[in-house]
């Protein structure tokens, strides 16, 4: 009989007990491996959609990564900059530059003018008024003040609002502007109907552009120049208004012109000196100065900062001895056409230069009609020609370019850094001979406040014009600068160098008996 181990029997009853326990348990706990298992899969997804965001906004190791590219971080930090910042953004006027923060929640704010893609103005007009055939024009530094320039109308949209894309400025300073509705007759006014300075853009945050993209500044207009109530607006185009002048002032109508003004009317508004209507002087012969944007020299329009005052002063200085007596001309510009009117060198895009058409105009229509109508002394010597700001760089290429026939040179404000600054040096490169006789004057401000840095290029500009002169062989009795370094680009500006203006450039004659 052999041995083996005892084998024991479990009762079957005990086996069942297990079987139907271990099932039970395995259904007990299903439901929790189930919410394990999403949790699980929730923090994995969570945990990779995270890393690939730090990824986004981290700056790669090594260059080559567009505009989010920078270089190593150790070198970053040698450079002397920190590391895993994220490169500066095109829109952001960064260009690539290392070291530009772009960081969620962080905030870039730029002037729009530096923008390289420009931006968009939106505006809307609270008055309702301005239309298709009534549309808002934008009229500033970028545009030399031109209140109704085609090429800066701008564009009615779907929810009544007006906008316009503008360019950056060449270097990065800030346009001066007011919105008019194509005349400065008809400008943007405050609430109260009182005219607004000028405006100026304020700095942007670009922090969120996308690359390119043009940000939107939006504007209101709350009121124009033809709500004034029970006020007939005066306007240079008017020939019947009344002009309060110190003197004696007349009108003579020609017609003509450039900028879209060939066939029209204007009338020249003529000063006469003192004495000039006494008998004892009937056969006397007068000397004569020819001023563009002549509507602003003997009274003040609406809507405009002031006056030349040239009568006034020109009374004052005369009667006094100070002054020999002169014909001063004022030929008012065409209006919409000014521009291209005065422009003689290609230098505004989007105008074309008529100024030579302008010049030809002056010396075969307005001058001959002027020496028919009163006693006027003939040739360079006894003939001037002025204005300011783009009158005078018409005035400028007259003399220059016809220096026989204008012998005496009066410019204020020459605008030789508006536009195409090359375009204006090119032609002064070229001049060969000079008119006789020249003043410059010239404020410190020109572009305004916080645009010191353009203001100045205008100053230099006018110094460099002062230093070509002199080495032409000018010397101070032919030559006199005034800068004054407060200053702006306004009447107030000029009237203020206006009897420096005339008493270097018409001195009294010298009395050879003394």
């Amino acid at each position: 009989m052999s041995t083996s181990n005892p084998v024991v029997a479990l009762p079957p009853m005990n086996v069942g007990m297990n079987k139907k326990q271990a099932v039970l348990l395995l259904w007990l706990t299903l439901p929790i491996l189930i919410v394990i298992g999403l949790v699980w899969m929730i923090s994995s997804s969570f945990s990779t959609q995270m890393r690939a965001e730090q990824a986004e906004h981290n700056t790669p190791v090594g260059a080559g990564a567009g505009y989010t590219g920078g270089a190593n971080g150790i070198g970053e930090m040698l450079a002397g900059n920190k590391a895993n910042k994220s490169a500066g953004r095109p829109e952001d006027g960064g260009e690539g530059k290392p070291g530009a923060a772009t960081q969620p929640g962080d905030k870039k704010l730029v002037q729009p003018e530096s923008l390289p893609q420009g931006f968009i103005v939106i505006v809307e007009d609270k008055a309702k008024l301005a239309s298709p055939s009534s549309p808002i024009y934008i009229a500033g530094t970028m545009n030399a003040w031109d209140p109704g320039n085609a090429n800066f109308k701008l564009t009615p949209q779907s929810d009544q609002k007006w906008r316009i894309a503008l360019k950056p400025t060449a270097d990065g300073s800030r346009y001066a502007f007011k919105f008019t509705r194509g005349s400065w007759d008809l400008e943007e006014l405050r609430d109260d109907m009182s005219v607004p300075p000028n405006r100026m853009f304020e700095p942007i945050d670009v922090s969120g552009l996308a690359p390119g993209e043009q940000p939107k500044i939006e504007l209101a207009v709350s009121k124009w120049g033809d709500q004034k109530p029970k006020q007939k607006v005066k306007s240079a185009d008017d020939p019947y208004r009344e002009i309060e002048a110190t003197g004696t002032l007349k009108r003579l109508q020609v017609r003509g012109g450039a900028g879209g003004y060939e066939g029209k009317d204007r009338d020249l508004l003529v000063w006469l000196p003192p004495g000039y209507e006494d008998a004892k002087n009937a056969t006397v012969k007068y000397p004569v100065l020819y001023l563009e944007d002549g509507q602003n020299l003997f009274e003040k329009l609406p809507n405009v900062p002031g006056e030349w005052n040239v009568d006034e002063t020109a009374q004052e200085l005369i009667s006094k001895g100070h002054v020999r007596p002169v014909i001063i001309v004022g030929i008012p510009n065409a209006g919409k056409g000014r521009m291209s009117e005065y422009l003689p060198v290609d230098a505004l895009e989007g105008v074309k230069p008529e100024g030579e058409q302008h010049i030809a105009w002056l010396m075969q229509e307005v001058m001959p009609r002027v020496e028919r109508a009163f006693r006027v002394k003939t040739g360079p010597e006894n003939t001037g020609i002025g204005g300011s700001s783009l009158g005078a760089a018409i005035a400028l290429y007259a003399s220059t370019k016809y220096p026989q026939t204008f012998g005496i040179l009066l410019a204020e404000s020459l605008p030789l850094k508006t536009g195409k600054a090359q375009a204006w040096e090119d032609y002064l490169a070229g001049v060969k001979t000079w008119p006789r006789r020249v003043y410059l004057g010239m404020g410190g401000k020109e572009a305004g406040e916080g645009n010191d840095a353009r203001s100045q290029g205008y100053v230099d500009a006018a110094k460099a014009l002062d230093a070509r002169l002199k080495s032409a062989g000018f010397g101070p009795d032919r030559l006199l600068m005034v800068i004054d370094p407060a200053a702006s680009h306004n009447e107030a500006a000029w009237s203020k160098r206006f009897p420096q203006a005339l008493t270097f450039l018409f001195p009294p004659p010298v009395d050879v008996t003394k």
